[in-house]
């Protein structure tokens, strides 16, 4: 069965809701003559419980159809209303076919109150409809502040070690004495490297203030921290970036690119003969996909997965689907959704 398709207590508790239904139509159809004849009694609730327990079936389903298809909280009315179209159209064409089964089977009804019957089904449907959108948008309501609190914490502990777990020690003091090297060689070189350094330290410190940044912002950010990569590894490190211009605007969490490069860096051999090459790209479905070459370093590096975990923990919080991560011929690559503003 699929995701969507399936049942939970608060569906059994809107059909035992409008349950007592059941008997307050056959009364209004049969009037007295339902409770005091027996057989009758028998025979017509049958007939109607097993109309029900199908109708509520089908339309149940259809009910979670629609989420399925309108589930965000923008689409409510699309979602209600193609609900209680399609309520409304399966319980008055059932209520004719149990008045016809009625009719075949002999039983004394009354033509006059197919009307009140009606009435009764409709209403009924719209309490069913709008059971069903309260519990639901309560749900959202509900994991949205869930998810809103999980995410304030991650960025209370991001606060504290960001500069630690995120642009570690090590590169900040290997681009020290990259900037000692060139201040007595290229003085000019120098200066530019400085503001480079400036812009990625700068743009590390914002990141604490927000959740999501667009997708150009991260790039520049990405174009700087490259620039102080090169000049300490010259021509062993190559960048390449192919971005759809009308995905500059979509957004990402803060530092997610800066985290991949790092972890490239970090495992792999990075030599003027045996570059590493990274890649950032873009496809039709607003995913960005970063890769690079795999030449793995020869004595093992610990890690402790922080970076990854850092990206795929963000994406959950803010609710978003989860990067994908793979090798495939030679190329470790991760498969970041693009989020749109």
């Amino acid at each position: 069965m699929k995701r969507w398709a399936k049942f939970d207590r608060y569906d059994l508790l809107i059909y035992l809701l409008n349950y007592p239904a059941v008997f307050i139509a056959n009364y209004i159809i049969f009037g007295p003559a339902y409770f005091q004849d027996r057989s009758l009694f028998l025979g017509a609730t049958l007939i109607v419980n097993l109309w029900g327990i199908i109708i509520f079936v089908l339309l149940t389903l259809w009910m979670k159809y629609m989420r399925f298809l309108y589930g965000a909280p923008d689409q409510f009315g699309q979602r209600l209303l193609y609900s209680m179209l399609m309520y409304v159209g399966v319980m008055m064409s059932t209520i004719l076919v149990v008045f016809w089964i009625y009719g075949q089977l002999g039983y004394p009804y009354k033509p006059e109150t197919i009307p009140w019957v009606l009435m009764i089904g409709f209403v009924t449907n719209v309490t069913s409809a709008g059971c069903h959108e309260s519990i639901f948008t309560y749900n959202q309501l509900r994991e949205s502040t869930q998810r809103e609190y999980r995410l304030k914490q991650l960025h209370m502990q991001q606060q504290m070690d960001v500069l630690k777990q995120q642009v570690n020690p090590h590169f900040l003091f290997n681009s020290l004495n990259s900037l000692l090297t060139l201040i007595g060689e290229n003085p000019s070189q120098a200066e530019i490297f400085t503001e480079e350094l400036s812009s990625v330290y700068r743009y590390v410190l914002r990141a604490n203030e927000q959740d999501l940044t667009d997708l150009a912002t991260e790039l520049d950010f990405i174009n700087s921290y490259t620039h102080l990569l090169k000049t300490r590894y010259g021509a062993g490190f190559q960048l390449s970036i192919q971005v759809d211009p009308r995905f500059q605007t979509f957004q990402l969490p803060p530092l997610t690119l800066q985290l991949l490069v790092e972890n490239a860096v970090k495992h792999n051999v990075v030599m003027k003969n045996r570059p590493l090459m990274v890649d950032i790209q873009t496809d039709g479905l607003a995913n960005l996909h970063v890769r690079n070459n795999i030449q793995k370093k020869k004595q093992g590096v610990v890690s402790n997965g922080v970076g990854l975990t850092n990206i795929l923990a963000k994406y959950e919080m803010l609710g978003q689907p989860r990067p994908s991560v793979r090798e495939e011929t030679g190329q470790f690559v991760v498969a970041l959704p693009l989020i749109p503003a």
